[in-house]
């Protein structure tokens, strides 16, 4: 794929609603897209539009006719070619989350497979792991690192295992809602994007927490964007895009936080296509096991220099 110098910028796709007329239609026309380009199935395109299948097949001959027609029935049988989806959750200390996470990735009517690295969990997750996941959920693989190594240490893993044709990095905490993958993986499956940033900061709905943290956020994208000649709006997200040989190819280091400036600087010096859209956020509160800190903070801005210039 070709790469360019610049960064490309759009207008996004509007985060997904969760009701209404409006919602309705915003996810009746990602899934007929989706669906005509044989990139879901019928079932699944259906699924995520919130119809049966015969009602979304009335709905699509309705709307776009001409293209049906098109399509024909060949669209059924390129279930095999569709590209497939790696997500990647690293886990940490997550029992209480972990399984309504897996569930609602497992949720949306995308194919996909699912890596789960646990970093040398103490609080069950691993245990939990073991007993009701690994071996015994399809699509589903685990892998558990010996020592707790971070963030960065764990990704990493989870993209060396990676087979799919995009991957995703999706944390276990449920600040961030997977229903929202369409519209991350849009740019990359139309062609216009090898990496995809999710923006907490351009307008999708979101929990109001805390204000310095918003603030270092904004330092840090803005310090990030000065040497990487970006213009981010959210350097920090956790939902990243990648097609697969962009991630690969990157030789990542960071253990820890340290992971998110380090792509962000090795994507940029790449010159890859680089995409932001809107997507929502229900940040959490330390007592509800938030990890970061003020000394990832000062990690962050270490990694922004280093990587600016070196590898």
């Amino acid at each position: 794929m070709k790469r360019v110098d610049r960064q490309e910028r759009i207008e996004p796709p509007p985060v997904l609603p969760e009701h209404g007329e409006h919602a309705d239609r915003v996810r009746f026309v990602i899934a007929a897209d989706l669906y005509l380009r044989g990139l879901l199935t019928l079932d699944d395109a259906a699924l995520l539009a919130g119809r049966s299948r015969a009602a979304f097949e009335r709905e699509l001959e309705d709307r776009f006719p001409s293209m049906v027609r098109r399509a024909g029935a060949a669209l059924e049988f390129q279930t095999t070619d569709r590209p497939l989806l790696s997500v990647v959750i690293p886990v940490y200390n997550e029992r209480g989350t972990l399984l309504r996470i897996l569930d609602a990735v497992r949720a949306v009517p995308i194919h996909k497979e699912i890596l789960i690295v646990d970093d040398a969990s103490t609080d069950g997750t691993r245990e939990l792991l073991q007993e009701q996941v690994d071996g015994k959920i399809p699509g589903v693989r685990v892998f558990y690192q010996p020592r707790n190594r971070g963030k960065g240490a764990a990704l990493r893993r989870g993209f060396q295992e990676a087979i799919g044709d995009i991957v995703l990095v999706q944390d276990a905490d449920l600040e961030y809602d997977p229903r929202e993958y369409p519209q991350l993986l849009e740019p990359i499956l139309s062609g216009r994007a090898d990496v995809v940033y999710g923006s907490r900061f351009q307008g999708g709905p979101h929990r109001v927490l805390y204000f310095w943290h918003f603030v270092g956020n904004r330092f840090l994208t803005t310090l990030s964007n000065m040497f990487t000649d970006l213009n981010l709006t959210d350097m920090e997200t956790c939902y990243k895009v990648f097609r697969r040989e962009v991630i690969q190819g990157l030789p990542l280091k960071q253990d820890r936080f340290g992971f998110e400036p380090e792509v962000t600087a090795k994507v940029a010096r790449r010159g890859w296509r680089v995409y932001e859209v809107p997507i929502s956020y229900a940040g959490r509160s330390y007592a509800e096991g938030k990890k970061i800190g003020w000394k990832d903070g000062l990690q962050a801005i270490w990694c922004i220099l280093r990587y600016a210039f070196f590898d």
